[in-house]
Order: structure tokens, then sequence, then C-alpha cells
């Protein structure tokens, strides 16, 4: 599979870039970046060159990885899904409900294979410890927490998230509210009620009612102390309590290895045969960010 990496950031080298590098399965073609000499940096480390024109890469390639903020992956994703190249995003999806339902849309309308990169997903540990919970079922509530310090650090230097403009103007919300969406749905079932309130920082707590009937919570930031940072996810039903497990997830190259996997086994899948985390699930996380969004005022 021949494929074209946007971006250039810290995600795009951590995880695009040598995830799509090392596997098998994958010749990686170009890059392109708002800055050539990041993108000509990118192609020297993991592959490829460095291209300066958006159009002529996605020319040359059968699938596209995109690597930046969500206000311009989207638009970036539906044209390449028209042009009929297969798409494998990051999350959030899009900026904006519009954008996201575009991108959704698209991808529909040109019949092309979509895979958005919520690392726990993909994570093996994590995923399978994610289908356990689903298969037990008849859950009473749940809680996915996820306390991030890459504002909350004594110097922005220590992370390299932290001069993101997207994760400054979005924070925790839009950018690990993502990833608790992405374990409760498919657990609890897609929500139906968004309740949301501000605490400290960027915080947002979120309080959701899902289909299957169950609750759940969320507390989301990027401003926590280093000392408090971490990943809280639990399950409590007629079963008892089900824990996500400290240091479960591996690497993420590892998780973007079965990314590349399952984006390749969409592409040869039957017609409808989507993946459960495909465009149109990417664009049902962007609506429940957006609604909570709303709900803060």
């Amino acid at each position: 599979m021949r494929v074209g990496l946007f971006g250039t950031g810290p995600w795009a080298r951590r995880a695009h870039g040598p995830g799509l590098a090392g596997h098998a399965g994958v010749e990686l073609v170009g890059v392109w970046g708002r800055r050539p000499g990041a993108a000509a940096e990118v192609a020297a480390e993991f592959g490829g060159r460095a291209y300066p024109d958006q159009e002529a890469l996605i020319a040359d390639v059968d699938a596209v990885a995109i690597a930046l903020p969500p206000a311009l992956q989207a638009p970036l994703a539906a044209k390449a899904a028209t042009a009929g190249r297969h798409l494998l995003l990051d999350k959030p999806l899009a900026a904006t409900v519009e954008d996201a339902h575009a991108v959704a849309d698209a991808v529909d309308a040109a019949g092309v294979a979509s895979v958005v990169f919520f690392t726990l997903r993909f994570d093996a540990g994590s995923a399978a410890w994610i289908d356990r919970q689903a298969a037990t079922g008849d859950w009473y509530t749940g809680r996915a927490d996820w306390y991030g310090a890459v504002f909350g650090r004594p110097s922005p230097a220590a992370s390299p998230y932290a001069a993101s403009p997207w994760r400054q103007e979005k924070g925790g919300l839009w950018d690990v509210g993502p990833h608790a969406l992405s374990v409760l749905l498919p657990v609890l079932g897609d929500v139906t009620e968004v309740h949301a309130s501000r605490g400290a920082g960027d915080t947002t707590h979120l309080t959701l009612r899902h289909d299957s009937g169950a609750s759940s919570t969320a507390v989301l930031t990027l401003t926590a102390p280093p000392a408090g940072a971490g990943v809280a996810i639990e399950f409590r039903g007629t079963h008892g309590v089900a824990a996500y497990p400290e240091n479960l997830s591996g690497p993420a190259t590892d998780s973007f290895h079965r990314a590349v996997d399952a984006l390749i086994a969409a592409i040869a899948a039957p017609p409808g045969a989507a993946h459960p985390c495909d465009a149109r699930f990417g664009a049902r996380v962007t609506e429940i960010l957006a609604a909570a969004e709303a709900a803060l005022g």
C-alpha cells in the first residue's frame, strides 16, 4: 500500500512516521507539511521524499495518513477521499460537526476505507480489555478519566505537545475526550444525553447517558499537576467492578501498526463492512464533543 504522510509534528514523528516506515505492507511515498524544511526532515528519517504540494502527494498514493490539527485534517481528508484515497486519520476527526460529516460523507460517496487512530482501540492489551467489557455487558455505570499534564508541568517545554495551538484552544475536552469516548461507547452504547461543567484550568467534567440505560462520567484535562496525571477507567455492574489495569498499553508505534493493519483489512473487506473506528464513528465522537462544548456555554 503506497501511503503519503501529511504532518510533521511530534505525533507524526512519534507514531505515524515510524509506524509507516516499519510496516512491511506499506511503502511510505512521501511527506507533506506546512513547513517544507520539517517535511524534508521527516522524509529523511522515515522514507519517501518531501512534497511541496498536497495534491501531488495525494495523486501518487493509495492512502493518506494524516497527523495534522483537526481543523486542517478534515478538509484534507475529504479531498483525499474524493480522489479515491483510503484514509488513516487521527482523533479528533474534525473541529466542527459540519467538517466531520463532510469527511464521513466523502468516504461513503467514494467507497474508500477509513480508520481513525483512537490509540487504545488499537493497542493490543487495551483493545482486548475493552472487547471483554463490551462482551460482558449489563453495566450500570462507567467512568473514563484522563488527567493529562501537557500544560500542568513546571515548564511547557517539558511536553512536546504544549506548543500546539489547537490544544491550547480546545483543551482536554477535544484532545483526550476522544480517548474516553472511544472506550465508553463500545461498552455502554451510544450517547443520548450530554451534560458538562468546568473545573480548574481546562478541566471538563462530563456526565453522559447511554442508549443501554447506563450512565458514565469523564474528567478530561491537560492541566493536571504531573504528580496527579494518569488515566482511570472502570465499569460497575452486576458482575462487579472492572478496572483498567495500570501500564496495560504498549508503545504508540505498535498501536499504529495495528491501525495500518486495520486499514489494509478494511480495504479488502466486502462493501459495507466498515471498521468500528471508521470516519463515521469519528464523526459521532465529534458530535458528542461539540454537544459538550455547547453545554459549557
